[in-house]
């Protein structure tokens, strides 16, 4: 009994030495990454940032409080549900940028789809334009919200801490990771010309080892999970590139694709478009797939922990008999959530009566029927990858019954 002991506590210490080492190196590789990419910024530092429009004008998004309503002529617009439109003529003291402290007229531009009205003392986003005989003028651009996403968000990490307890702590150090990852490092890399695909499988990979070592350190559990994760989103990978091609799509027919082309004529970005529609599938499955197979490897470890003598196939059986019941609900969740991201769109769209022939003929249904749909697959596929991978760490070469036949 001592030896065992001995011998459990020696696996745990390795274990964590080897999730430093895990860490230490998607340290160096995370930080290398944001140097490199920034590193204009760090060693000049980051001047104003300003949007060109034209040659005559700069523009700057800043901080405002609404000081007084100077004048306010807005209506409700009963074909709009009851929505306001108008103007404001507003006095406004700025908060943020070179114009700090400032008090200026401001006018506030509203309608159904656009723009809200505000109250004294309201904090709204400023649009101030300088001219370039050094006059400047400001409108109002949105109300404010900042604090308000952020008082939620404090919200959720509270929800999560008081519910996941150290878990949930650690779920959320890995969310905070994948959002920079994403924002910081994979945008910017594709905006550089990086290839979008490759370089955004890439980099889910990294954010799934980050997470999953966070999450459960190095062990068979975790490395289960990884590798049945990324298998997982290479096979949505492929499952989309093969759709794409036999339908004839790709990331140039995506919605969000124009204003980047239009960017990529005037040369201002080298990005691949066409690689943006698998991109978003592999980002999609990301989610899911990573679910599901912690799920597997963490409730096949709870099966050996309950019953050591079961053997390889007997591992897998029970991984895949857990597995079939995430199906049903997680292709619902990943089809529902793409469906329910563009929900307006699909009224307008069965508003219009369109023929079946019609409405499956649209880009836009195809592209969000391929998103779905590989995303889907990639997750489905997880499943008996993961269970097999699980049941080989776990139980290895162990045949079945060996164990009564003793």
């Amino acid at each position: 009994m001592k030896k065992q002991r001995k011998h459990f506590s020696l696996e745990k210490i390795n274990n964590k030495k080897a999730s430093i080492i895990v860490l230490a190196v998607a340290g160096v590789i995370f930080f290398g990454m944001l140097f490199w990419l920034y590193s204009e910024d760090i060693l000049h530092g980051a001047g104003d940032i300003f949007w060109v429009y034209g040659e005559d004008e700069l523009v700057e998004f800043e901080k405002g409080r609404v000081l007084a309503i100077q004048s306010d002529d807005k209506r409700v617009d009963e074909v709009a549900d009851g929505a306001y439109v108008g103007t404001q003529e507003l006095l406004v003291a700025v908060k943020s940028g070179r114009y700090k402290g400032e008090e200026m007229t401001v006018y506030n531009y509203f309608g159904p789809l656009y723009g809200v009205p505000v109250e004294v003392g309201d904090s709204v986003t400023l649009t101030i334009k300088t001219h370039i005989d050094g006059k400047h003028s400001a409108t109002v651009y949105e109300f404010n919200r900042i604090p308000v996403m952020g008082a939620f968000l404090l919200l959720f990490f509270g929800v999560t801490i008081l519910v996941g307890g150290r878990t949930g702590l650690k779920s959320l150090i890995g969310l905070t990771i994948t959002v920079i990852c994403l924002f910081a490092i994979l945008i910017p890399l594709l905006l550089k010309g990086a290839p979008t695909i490759l370089t955004t499988f890439l980099t889910c990979a990294f954010i799934s080892v980050v997470c999953f070592t966070i999450l459960g350190g190095v062990h068979r559990k975790t490395i289960s999970a990884f590798l049945g994760t990324i298998s997982g989103a290479f096979l949505a990978m492929l499952f989309g590139l093969t759709v794409q091609r036999i339908a004839k799509i790709d990331g140039l027919r995506l919605e969000d694709a124009e204003p980047l082309l239009q960017l990529k004529y005037a040369g201002d970005i080298p990005v691949h478009l066409r690689g943006l529609l698998v991109a978003g599938v592999i980002i999609s499955a990301l989610g899911a797939v990573m679910d599901v197979a912690m799920s597997i490897s963490s409730s096949l470890e709870e099966v050996h922990a309950a019953n050591p003598s079961l053997a390889r196939n007997e591992l897998f059986k029970s991984g895949m008999n857990i597995g079939r019941d995430m199906v049903g609900t997680m292709t619902n969740t990943l089809i529902l959530a793409f469906l329910g991201s563009e929900f307006t769109l699909m009224i307008f769209l069965y508003s219009r009566g369109l023929t079946f022939y019609h409405l499956f003929s649209t880009v836009f249904v195809t592209l969000e029927t391929i998103s779905g749909l590989a995303s889907s697959i990639g997750m489905i596929l997880a499943i008996p990858l993961t269970a097999l991978i699980s049941a080989t760490l776990i139980a290895g070469k162990k045949k079945s019954g060996a164990t009564k036949k003793r």
